[in-house]
């Protein structure tokens, strides 16, 4: 039976709002998900989408990686941030081109490419989605310019199919069966931590619990081997560089 719905998954709750709502509308030898493993998700994110595997019935989720985040900054000679987002580009976007690609050659028809994000998430979403909906199919290089056109020809759409949700909705829609991080205040997830947001969120993330800890003593491992910071701010070195808050010495 061809493939009709690819659902990428992170672990978090957009992605899984997609991902419920594809197995409700279709049959479950119809959906298959697709999760680009970092190497650098919290357990409780890895044990989530293992959860989701049979969550609303079994379904299929494919596992692909292109190496960790801390080989490409080490690669890059430096963190992600800004408009340097190479881990996005080259962990989650190339892969997924290729992996559609490929499905795209076996599957012998259309499918969609379900995609979790929503425009009420930042200003620049809201611009970049402005006038698109929900119940409309598009180009993959029309929703996202870093993939190529040719995945068009080859039959893959993409549909935007919460962009218009709150978070609200979302959270409502997965009737508590989100990933349990978000309980404890972590607004997004994905990267534990995510190493291109704020030096808030890395100090949350790092101080945590073990695994943060351990993943802090990771990134000042590659933060003295390629000689940048992983802190933005003035007061997130000040507060970390100096002292061993995150360091655990």
């Amino acid at each position: 039976m061809p493939v009709k719905v690819v659902v990428p998954i992170s672990g978090g709750k957009d992605s899984q709002a997609c991902l419920k709502l594809a197995m409700q509308t279709h049959r479950q030898d119809e959906v298959r998900g697709l999760f680009c493993d970092t190497q650098f998700e919290h357990p409780l994110t890895y044990q989530h989408v293992e959860n989701l595997r049979t969550l609303y019935g079994p379904v299929q989720i494919d596992t692909v990686t292109a190496g960790s985040v801390l080989e490409q900054a080490i690669k890059h000679g430096r963190f992600p941030g800004g408009g340097a987002r190479f881990c996005t580009e080259e962990l989650k976007i190339w892969v997924t081109k290729r992996y559609l690609a490929e499905l795209a050659m076996r599957n012998g028809a259309t499918f969609e490419v379900w995609y979790g994000m929503r425009s009420g998430e930042s200003p620049d979403r809201k611009k970049r989605y402005a006038g698109k909906v929900c119940d409309e199919l598009y180009a993959p290089h029309d929703v996202l310019n870093k993939y190529p056109k040719y995945l068009v020809r080859m039959g893959v759409l993409f549909r935007l199919a919460i962009l218009h949700w709150t978070t609200r909705e979302v959270f409502d829609f997965l009737e508590g069966q989100h990933n349990p991080l978000y309980d404890d205040d972590f607004d997004r997830v994905g990267c534990f931590p995510c190493l291109a947001s704020g030096d808030a969120n890395k100090e949350k993330s790092f101080q945590y619990d073990d695994f943060g800890r351990q993943q802090a003593a990771k990134v000042a491992i590659v933060s003295a081997q390629i000689g940048k910071s992983i802190w933005t701010s003035k007061g997130g070195k000040e507060r970390n560089e100096v002292c061993a808050l995150v360091c655990g010495d």
